[in-house]
């Protein structure tokens, strides 16, 4: 999947925000405290509303009054622009959320809808308003028989409930359900360090959490069963950290399982919790892109963290590939927040967003490469990171 349009309104600081154009590999910066973590929690709430519903969505974020944009009243609203693969048309996400008399968060509206070319209205698959609304069955996967699909009026068992999520588990309603899956597919992180030194029981993990907590699960099972991507794993591991010629995921006596790291310099292997955080994260963030199954939209932010400055030109790279992916159509989008001028300095200038807080304390988000003064300076030989460490690179900062 690829988002190639966000329009945001009314959540939190992100009061009224557009973003267009979206690359493959998206970067934002910005100051402490000016909305990069509520961008990506945008991601993190919509994942949470369709994997239980609205009401346990706002209830992690201490209620809908702790989320909706301060000193406004009325919906919470979401329009997402994007492409499934590709060469298929592009497809229109709308949601909007607001209390009902009984000061209860419900799906006011709901909308999914698709175009047939590039003129013409766009048709719609899905519309509900409160719990009520209609459904186009069947496959649809040319895009040219919306209009004479069969639309199947629908009550759901709760106001609270996303249909994309209450119709997706229905065979009848494909459309429906391919869009259901890419936003259950959606991977927030919130690594965290410690939990990706824990051993783990005997129990294979096939896929990365978002903590980590389940690295060595997960490395014996790309081991076991992908070898070859482990391999690929391996090599890219000692070109980025210098020493390492091996990892290995074992079972001990006690049924859990042990990551350990071969520094060349040593007769025995390191386990994870004597080998620095910088080399930890390394191999996670490289596992989690070599996953067979990619993720439709990685949010990964301040990587930089425990990581060596060279170090994150390479992974900056292995991220961009990630976006760019193969000749099957398998790619993933990658959101990326920063504040570090190295790893800036391998950013392109079109994958560059600044975010910037006004004095009404809500956050705007400006594509840099429209900035001509900004232009002008990486023509001129700037380095982004240079520029982002002196405050040159868009107005406002």
């Amino acid at each position: 999947m690829r988002i190639e349009y966000l329009e945001i309104h009314n959540y939190k600081s992100l009061q009224n925000v557009k973003l267009t154009n979206v690359p493959g590999m998206a970067v934002f910066v910005g100051r402490n405290g000016v909305g990069k973590s509520t961008l990506f929690d945008v991601f993190g709430f919509l994942n949470d509303a369709l994997v239980s519903d609205v009401k346990m969505a706002f209830q992690r974020r201490g209620g809908f009054k702790q989320v909706i944009s301060r000193s406004q009243d009325g919906d919470i609203s979401f329009v997402i622009k994007f492409r499934p693969n590709k060469d298929e048309p592009l497809i229109t996400y709308e949601l909007s959320i607001g209390l009902n008399d009984k000061s209860l968060p419900v799906v006011k509206t709901e909308i999914l809808k698709f175009r047939r070319g590039s003129k013409g209205q766009p048709w719609r698959v899905l519309e509900f308003h409160e719990g009520k609304g209609f459904a186009a069955e069947g496959e649809l996967t040319e895009y040219a028989d919306a209009k004479e699909a069969e639309r199947t009026q629908r009550t759901l068992n709760s106001p609270h409930i996303l249909a994309v999520k209450a119709l997706g588990n229905m065979t009848d309603f494909i459309a429906v359900s391919k869009f259901c899956r890419l936003i259950e597919d959606w991977f927030v992180s919130d690594f965290h360090i410690d939990d990706a030194r824990a051993t783990n029981k005997v129990e294979l993990a096939q896929h990365i959490s978002r903590t980590g907590d389940n690295l060595a699960s997960v490395a014996q099972y790309m081991y076991e069963n992908y070898r070859d991507r482990f391999d690929r794993v391996l090599e890219r591991m000692k070109e980025r950290v210098p020493g390492v010629t091996d990892v290995t995921a074992k079972s001990d006596e006690d049924g859990r399982i042990l990551l350990r790291f071969q520094d060349g310099n040593f007769k025995d292997p390191f386990a994870s919790t004597c080998v620095s955080d910088g080399t930890i994260k390394m191999f996670t963030y490289l596992l989690l892109l070599s996953d067979p199954d990619r993720h439709a939209l990685l949010c990964i932010e301040e990587p930089e963290n425990q990581l060596f400055p060279k170090l994150l030109s390479g992974l900056v790279e292995e991220f961009r590939q990630y976006s760019i992916g193969d000749d099957d159509n398998n790619y993933g989008q990658v959101f990326i927040s920063t504040h570090s001028p190295d790893l800036l300095d391998a950013v392109h200038l079109d994958e560059l967003y600044c975010l910037v807080k006004g004095t009404d304390s809500y956050t705007t988000i400006r594509r840099v490469a429209d900035d001509p003064q900004v232009k002008a300076f990486v023509r001129g030989g700037d380095l982004l990171g240079y520029l982002w460490s002196h405050d040159m690179l868009i107005e406002g900062v």
